[in-house]
């Protein structure tokens, strides 16, 4: 028994918990280097979409079947998109997996915008494209508000089978919402999280805007 289990998990690969379950997709977050300036650049989506119309977010969506890797995802969707061809991207890294509690997991991938003039925006999606200076966000802290998480079962949750029954006194969780205000531009939610997370990663590595001769 144990020869077979140990067999069978020589070529096992971690995960995140419920990841089958849940809404998987990959972003790319893009640099974009204008006279030796970096810059982020962001999407507001279009104001017809079903999910999320008029917010700002990175080029990025749902994993497809045809998607070998997340990071396949990160270029498919940000070349229909923006319309720009794949050569046009070269990825870095990819950056810590964001994962929300409310079954949404994403994969952030850092990477570079080579050429910006050959951009055909998918109106579909996308409204309209603008840039933030990466210094922006070292410079600036987003505002920061709380929130509360709370367990609410299903009425045929089993109290009679768990400890103190219905008086059992379920976790709440906190979950912080961030918020950039960018010349009249919200920037905010996740794409907000995942934005800090990355400046506090480079901040640590003592990778400073300035710094940074050419990509």
């Amino acid at each position: 028994m144990i020869d077979e289990i140990k067999n069978k998990l020589k070529h096992f690969k971690k995960d995140i918990q419920g990841h089958g379950k849940s809404f998987v997709s990959s972003v790319l977050i893009p640099l974009v280097e204008i006279d030796k300036e970096l810059y982020i650049l962001f999407e507001l989506r279009s104001k017809t979409l079903n999910a999320q119309p008029g917010e700002i977010s990175f080029p990025g969506g749902k994993k497809d079947e045809e998607d070998l890797t997340f990071m396949d995802t990160a270029i498919r969707e940000t070349c229909e998109e923006l319309g720009v061809k794949e050569e046009n991207i070269e990825i870095i890294t990819e950056m810590d997996t964001f994962v929300a509690p409310f079954n949404l997991i994403i994969h952030p991938f850092l990477g570079i915008l080579k050429d910006t003039s050959q951009m055909n925006i998918n109106k579909a999606e996308v409204d309209h494209v603008f840039m933030v200076p990466l210094k922006y966000f070292f410079e600036t802290k987003p505002k920061r508000y709380g929130t509360k998480v709370q367990v609410i079962p299903d009425e045929d949750f089993p109290y009679d089978h768990i400890p103190r029954g219905r008086n059992y006194e379920f976790k709440m969780g906190r979950y912080d919402v961030l918020l950039y205000d960018y010349e009249g531009y919200i920037i905010w939610g996740i794409t907000a999280k995942i934005i800090y997370d990355m400046v506090c990663h480079f901040k640590d590595m003592g990778i400073f805007p300035d710094k940074i001769k050419n990509l």
